[in-house]
C-alpha cells in the first residue's frame, strides 16, 4: 500500500467521480510493483481548445519512491485514453526500477580510457 495518500490536481476542468475514482484504483495498484511508494501525484489538465483541433487532455504522473522520482506525461484527445497511457507508462517504469534494484538489470561499469 502507499504510504502517503494519492494527490490528485485538476486544472480548467471538471472530472466526474468515475473518472476520479478509475485514477485512485490505478494509483493503488502501482504499489503491486514497487511497495515502498512514498508520494503519488497525478495532475489532469485540459489545456486550452485550439481552433482546428479537438479538446486535448493532459496527464502528469509524479511518483516518488526511495531512490527514484519517475514523471510521466500523456496526452490524448481521450481523457480515458491519456489516464489509461499515463499509468501504463508510469507502470512500466516502476516495473524497470524494481528490476533495476533487486539487481536484475546490469549496472554499467564505468569506462576507463
Amino acid at each position: 500500500m502507499m504510504m502517503l495518500p494519492l494527490q490528485m490536481v485538476v486544472r480548467n476542468l471538471s472530472l466526474s467521480e468515475a473518472v476520479k475514482e478509475d485514477i485512485r484504483e490505478k494509483a493503488s495498484k502501482l504499489s503491486r510493483y514497487y511497495d515502498p511508494i512514498v508520494r503519488c501525484r497525478v495532475i489532469v489538465n485540459a489545456p486550452h481548445r485550439h481552433q482546428r483541433k479537438g479538446q486535448s487532455y493532459d496527464i502528469q504522473i509524479d511518483l516518488t519512491a526511495p531512490g527514484a522520482e519517475l514523471v510521466v506525461n500523456r496526452s490524448s484527445e481521450d481523457l480515458n485514453v491519456a489516464v489509461r497511457e499515463a499509468f501504463d507508462a508510469v507502470r512500466r517504469r516502476l516495473e524497470e526500477f524494481a528490476r533495476y534494484r533487486r539487481g536484475e538489470i546490469k549496472r554499467h561499469a564505468p569506462v576507463s580510457l
